[in-house]
């Protein structure tokens, strides 16, 4: 396994960060897997060396946070292990029950906490951007529970680089607490943060994660598995034309080194420079090999980037502000080797 600082921090986390959205309860999407299903995965990525488990208060509806912390604390092994949990989307009732206001944010850090069962979060993250709430607000809070010693960093996902840029400024104005990192989704599928924000956290020093290597299952190319058949943001967000031919790309590619699609689709976003970290989720302990196989992968030459990225043309942002926002998208022509494949 390799390490890396993550942004200006002196934070060493593993280049591979084991994402959990599959781990909790059932009861919230079909294909969630519960602590007994999850554990043979998260102590193979922990046997692994993989240090870094990022979490969502949001995911399960709190049980993810619950799981996955009773496996870690029944192995002993709290302080060994850099753990990154959200806030923002609810998972309850009531009007003040999401976003990112002071109110929330006391509660829900104090519901995780609970849930977790410790002392302390090492990356507390908002999960997007909230209109509605003032930024100073948001992290005049996140700065509080950084002081009190309840978080140890802070960090940023899914929102546009303006958003960003005016936290960072924020920060700035008032001397408070830095976001670290910035998590944000990239695959050879989606790669609209080329463009701004992977350029702009360079720039500022903000190591940046990336979630969603394998489109929410699009690149696995396992087009009959249950979660590309019944997860509703795999449809909305991968279900055109250009998608699926950036799919049969990554197949094509993964026949010529004879490894699954899912390796290539990996070895790309590792790969990508101003990449520091790749979340991978797993459903076996076979598919994290993958993942870490990918890591070691020699370095993808001109031909087969070409083959992975000629269908990609500009789409839409992918976030919370431009749901249903669609952009049409044509690919370009096969080239050789691939093309004598026809």
């Amino acid at each position: 396994m390799e390490y890396i600082r993550l942004g200006k921090s002196g934070l060493n986390v593993s280049k591979i960060c084991l994402g959990t959205m599959n781990m909790g309860s059932n009861k919230w999407k079909d294909w969630i897997y519960n602590e007994d299903e999850s554990e043979p995965i998260v102590r193979h990525a922990l046997d692994n060396g993989i240090n870094f488990i990022d979490l969502a208060d949001f995911y399960s509806s709190g049980m993810n946070e619950e799981v996955v912390c009773n496996i870690i604390n029944r192995l002993g092994i709290r302080d060994e292990v850099i753990l990154c949990t959200k806030v923002g989307y609810p998972i309850g009732k009531g009007q003040n029950n999401a976003g990112h206001s002071r109110v929330h944010i006391l509660d829900a850090v104090h519901g995780s906490l609970s849930r977790m069962k410790t002392d302390y979060i090492d990356l507390y993250m908002i999960h997007y951007f909230d209109t509605n709430t003032p930024v100073e607000e948001t992290w005049s809070t996140m700065n509080d529970l950084v002081r009190e010693g309840k978080v140890r960093y802070l960090a940023c996902s899914t929102m546009y680089s303006w958003q960003f840029a005016k936290i960072l400024n924020t920060c700035e104005k008032y001397g408070w607490e830095k976001p670290i990192n910035m998590q944000l989704q990239f695959s050879v599928a989606y790669r609209e943060e080329e463009r701004e924000m992977i350029p702009f956290c360079r720039d500022q020093d903000i190591g940046v994660s990336a979630f969603s290597p394998l489109a929410r299952g699009l690149l696995t190319c396992e087009f009959s598995s249950i979660r590309n058949k019944t997860d509703f943001f795999t449809h909305e967000m991968f279900s055109d034309r250009v998608s699926q031919e950036i799919a049969r790309s990554v197949a094509r590619v993964a026949k010529k080194y004879d490894v699954p699609p899912a390796q290539v689709a990996q070895a790309y976003v590792i790969q990508k420079d101003g990449i520091d970290v790749m979340i991978a989720g797993a459903d076996s302990p076979a598919q994290l090999d993958t993942a870490i196989k990918a890591l070691n992968m020699d370095l993808l030459d001109d031909q087969i980037i070409y083959e992975l990225e000629r269908n990609y043309t500009p789409r839409d942002h992918i976030n919370d502000h431009n749901v249903d926002s669609r952009i049409p998208r044509e690919q370009r022509p096969i080239k050789a080797p691939f093309a004598e494949e026809q």
